[in-house]
């Protein structure tokens, strides 16, 4: 990634000196620096995660972690997921599920942790290619890495760590392409470009991004036949991963959610499902709000001074290197606006690709800084200069640090271990062959990943009943879609229903969640609330 970075290339390719705006080439590291500093940089970045790592299964908590402890479950057994599937991230993350530490759900938020660690490497290589200037890299990396959004992320079973990694990497094989003007560069971006869209939909705009890149860069490019048609072959290679959809359906996956087993449903996951009707929810009148709800969440993720930077950089990139400028200012646009026109709960997550891309426009925007510094720092004697840049490339560093402690502990899940109390209070306390109601809870990991209680029934009557979109309904799961809502669908979001039917063939348990009714409301529906395990579970004993 960091070899033969030394030239910048106009639109068409040429090779020029360094521009004035961008760093001089005194003073380059060697090929090792860059790779060691950005190496560094990922390590210190997967150091935080992992002291506040989430230690064992998560469990459901609205809006903060809708899908944790599903996906912890999903990716031990090889499951299949809510819309849209994500089969890279599924397939690619139960490899660490083999790893000799901690249990299977730690394994799987390590991953995450991985994930976020490496795009802060990527990212770095990324700033690296632009700026030219390690400093500057490293910082834009370490502030895209300590982020709360993606620390947030970092510390659970989620997939956007995996999402930042993939983006960069595609951008990074794109930024290579030119600078070396090498074919194999370019089909590797053909091919990221697909798996990225595996794994998540918004990272299909890198599609149209990159062709606009390329027609940028050298437009006749485009027009060669054979290198166009060996990018479309390695891009439709890299969707390959979608085949794991209907193949683990038609194997019938201890967690089959939606059925792809034929067109119909398998385009339903992989097109988003229900969750295609949250975009456009907002008109005109609300944009001013939705925009201030994005700053607010900018300025909790990025140091001010960095964002000022990075508009400074974006600028530069447009005036002086217009195909990078626009690449970038296409996809920033591009997913600010489908970010902030979202209704999903948890839309601040779908902001953090934004801020990748104003991590390397700080990037370019501290390389000129560095460059004007040097310029200016040039009258001075020899040791004056040297002190002085020395201060200054260490108050940059010091920038992304500034907030960390908050940061950490605001997303620190070291002792998270609601998860694993719920996991072992069922099993060690629920009466055999009872019915838990719960929602999208651990009890999923309880029977199949641990393969305990399994003479439990699950139900779920909060959510999915009259939407036979999940098939986290009930558990034992051996019934269609249709035939598990025709018999435990009961169009009751209260779960009063559902924990009558159950009474009728034993004892009933409440799992308790953000989502679901305190315990408490099913006392006036006849039924006696016995504590079992304070703020867990309680059984649900019909009054006589």
């Amino acid at each position: 990634m960091f070899r033969d970075l030394a030239t910048d290339r106009d639109p068409g390719g040429r090779t020029l000196a360094p521009s004035g705006s961008l760093p001089s080439g005194k003073g380059r590291p060697g090929r090792l620096g860059p790779a060691l500093a950005g190496a560094a940089a990922g390590l210190f970045v997967f150091v935080l995660y992992l002291r506040t790592l989430a230690p064992t299964v998560l469990y459901y908590d609205d809006p903060d972690m809708l899908d944790a402890v599903m996906l912890q479950m999903q990716v031990a057994v090889l499951g299949i997921t809510h819309p849209t599937g994500y089969p890279t991230y599924l397939s690619l993350t139960h490899l660490f599920t083999y790893l000799p530490v901690g249990d299977v759900a730690y394994r799987v938020n390590l991953g995450s942790a991985a994930y976020g660690a490496l795009a802060v490497v990527v990212v770095f290589g990324a700033g690296y290619l632009l700026s030219r200037r390690v400093v500057a890299a490293a910082v834009a990396a370490v502030a895209f890495g300590l982020g709360g959004a993606i620390w947030s992320q970092a510390v659970i079973a989620e997939v956007y760590t995996m999402n930042a990694l993939l983006i960069s990497l595609t951008l990074v094989s794109l930024l290579l392409w030119r600078d070396r003007d090498r074919d194999r560069y370019l089909l590797l971006a053909a091919f990221l470009c697909g798996l990225c869209l595996t794994h998540h939909l918004t990272s299909g705009l890198l599609l149209p991004a990159g062709l606009l890149f390329v027609g940028l860069v050298n437009w006749r490019r485009l027009l060669e036949w054979r290198l166009m048609l060996r990018c479309a072959g390695l891009f439709f290679l890299g969707l390959t991963p979608y085949l794991y959809l209907p193949i683990r359906s038609w194997m019938d996956a201890p967690m089959d959610a939606n059925n792809p087993s034929n067109f119909e449903r398998f385009w339903y996951v992989v097109s988003g499902g229900n969750l295609t009707g949250s975009f456009f929810a907002y008109g005109p009148a609300e944009l001013p709000g939705r925009l201030l709800f994005y700053w607010g969440h900018l300025t909790d993720n990025l140091n001010p001074i960095l964002i000022m930077v990075a508009l400074t950089g974006a600028a530069l990139m447009v005036a002086r290197d217009r195909p990078v400028g626009l690449l970038l200012g296409f996809l920033y646009l591009g997913w600010a606006f489908y970010s902030i026109e979202n209704a999903i709960p948890d839309i601040n997550l779908y902001f953090i690709p934004t801020y990748l891309i104003l991590c390397l426009w700080a990037a370019v925007g501290l390389g000129a800084l560095l460059t004007e510094a040097e310029h200016l720092a040039g009258r001075l004697p020899r040791t004056p200069r040297r002190a002085a840049l020395g201060l200054l490339c260490v108050a940059l560093l010091v920038i992304p640090l500034v907030g960390v402690r908050e940061t950490s502990a605001a997303n620190d899940m070291s002792e998270a271990n609601l998860g694993r109390e719920q996991v072992d209070a069922v099993a060690e306390k629920a009466a055999p062959n009872a019915t838990i109601l719960h929602h999208r809870s651990s009890m999923w990991y309880l029977v199949l990943v641990e393969r305990r209680r399994q003479d439990l029934t699950l139900v779920d009557p909060f959510l999915h009943n009259t939407q036979v979109e999940y098939a986290d309904i009930v558990w034992p799961a051996d019934l269609s879609l249709k035939e598990t809502d025709r018999r435990y669908g009961t169009n009751d979001f209260s779960g009063v229903t559902s924990a009558r039917i159950a009474a009728r063939k034993g004892p009933v348990y409440l799992l308790t969640s953000s989502y679901i009714p305190e315990p408490e409301r099913y006392e006036a529906f006849g039924f006696k609330v016995v504590e079992v395990e304070e703020n867990i579970l309680y059984r649900l004993v019909p009054k006589r």
